[in-house]
Formats: C-alpha cells, sequence, structure tokens
C-alpha cells in the first residue's frame, strides 16, 4: 500500500474542505447537479476518445497509485551475476535449467535466445521492441488520464454557463443572485479541484512507475547482452549497479564485485 499516495490524496481534500470551512463557505461547495455535469460530463466524453475497453479500465489503473511496486533492482543485478559467473565457469548451455525457474518472463525469454545461439542484434531488437511495446501500453492509459484533467475545467467552465444562463433567467428576483452565482462557480471549482487534486497527480505517479518498469527492463537488456557477449561478470556488475540510487548501490556492491 502506498502511503504517499493517501497522504496526497487525503490531505488535499482535507486542506481544501479545512480552508473552504474557514472561509464559511463549507456547505456552498457541495451541489449534486454541479458534480453531474463536471465529473459525469468530461467522464462521458473519454468514451469518444478512446475505445470502451480502455474508458471502463481506468479505475482499476488509477487504482495503481495506492499500491507500492518493487521491480526488484537489487535482485535484477544479483541474479544477472550469478548466472554471468555460471556461464563463464560452465559454458551457455548451462544457463538452460537455472532460466527454468525465473519468474520474470522478460528476462527468462532474454536469456533464452541467448542458450539458443541467437545473434546480440538480433536479441536486442526482440527485446527492446518488447519494452516499447509495454511503455506504449502504459503511456496510453497516462494519456487517458491527462485527457480526464484536460477536460474536466471545460465542462467545469460549462457547467458554469448554465448556471449563470438560469440566474440571468430569473434577474427580477435580486435575493437569488448571490446564491444562483454561487452555485454557478461551483462547478467551476469541481474541475480545477478535479484536475489538480485527482487526475495530474494520479498521471504523474503512473509516469514514475512507468519509468521504474522500464529502467528495470533496461537493467535485463543489459545484462542479457553482457552474458551473451561473454563479458567479465565483474564488469556486468559495473554496469548493472549505475541503475541503482547510492544506496542500493552499496548494499550490494560487496557481493556482486568480487575480485
Amino acid at each position: 500500500m502506498d502511503i504517499a499516495s493517501f497522504i496526497g490524496i487525503f490531505g488535499g481534500l482535507g486542506a481544501i474542505m479545512f480552508g473552504a470551512y474557514m472561509g464559511g463557505s463549507l456547505g456552498g461547495l457541495i451541489d449534486i447537479p454541479s458534480l453531474f455535469i463536471t465529473g459525469g460530463g468530461s467522464f462521458a466524453c473519454l468514451f469518444i476518445t478512446y475505445p470502451l475497453s480502455y474508458v471502463i479500465g481506468l479505475f482499476s489503473v488509477m487504482g495503481r497509485v495506492f499500491k507500492v511496486f518493487d521491480f526488484g533492482e537489487k535482485a535484477i543485478v544479483q541474479k544477472l551475476v550469478s548466472f554471468s559467473e555460471k556461464a563463464r565457469r560452465e559454458g551457455i548451455l548451462a544457463l538452460e535449467e537455472e532460466i527454468q525457474d525465473l519468474d520474470d518472463e522478460f528476462m527468462r525469454g532474454g536469456l533464452r535466445l541467448v542458450v539458443d545461439g541467437t545473434d546480440g542484434e538480433v536479441i536486442r531488437t526482440l527485446m527492446e521492441n518488447e519494452l516499447n511495446q509495454m511503455e506504449g501500453r502504459h503511456n496510453t492509459w497516462i494519456t487517458l488520464v491527462n485527457a480526464w484533467a484536460t477536460l474536466a475545467p471545460g465542462f467545469g467552465m460549462l457547467g458554469t454557463v448554465i448556471g449563470l444562463i438560469g440566474m440571468l433567467l430569473k434577474l427580477e428576483d435580486k435575493s437569488a443572485l448571490g446564491p444562483n452565482m454561487a452555485v454557478a462557480l461551483v462547478t467551476t471549482l469541481y474541475g480545477s479541484v478535479m484536475q489538480n487534486w485527482l487526475f495530474v497527480p494520479i498521471a504523474g505517479k503512473l509516469g514514475y512507475q512507468n519509468s521504474m518498469e522500464v529502467k528495470a527492463r533496461e537493467m535485463v537488456i543489459e545484462g542479457v547482452l553482457s552474458i551473451q557477449a561473454g563479458d567479465n561478470p565483474r564488469i556486468l556488475a559495473q554496469k548493472l549497479l549505475t541503475y541503482l540510487s547510492p544506496r542500493d548501490r552499496k548494499t550490494i556492491e560487496s557481493d556482486v564485485l568480487k575480485d
């Protein structure tokens, strides 16, 4: 569970509500028709822009911001160095049994190509293509969230215009001008809140998760190609350690950089 996302979501909501309460307008922020116009209208427009399956699956993808994903960068370094040492001692074919138990399908597929004697450039092309396709799928979801972030303020303004029209139709009732104007402006607030409190931050977190997964797979590609080229395990380790943060690097550096 990603505590940071919970802090951001509920902390942001709490700050908005506390500010409204201190300003004496907390009750005035609740307006169901405005919520339908802004939230429902902007969400409905996503069906025009994207296929049905993507829009329906959007909430499941957005829920990823509440999960912590460990892409196992340190484990990747240790496994690949171990495979490199075994290949150097016993030959590439000795890896055939080792890779059967790998949970990482991407790494297993790459090492399978190495065992089969595939050329290094072909391995790079195949693995980078798979990586690019994965990143493309992720970016589609991120773009979808950003599209909702773009649409919400527009529908907020649309709701405000609708409210102003209703206010002008009752212009002779002076006592209703203030309340009607307040309700009209609530939709603009809803659009801005949805964009800045929810959708832009969620897209940012999804982008971060994507970049971390891409980095982990780039490490795998680098390691697989190094094993295929017959590099010294120490050289392979030094290549992969550059991907880690200084703190993570220190925890495993002594294990993988053996004399």
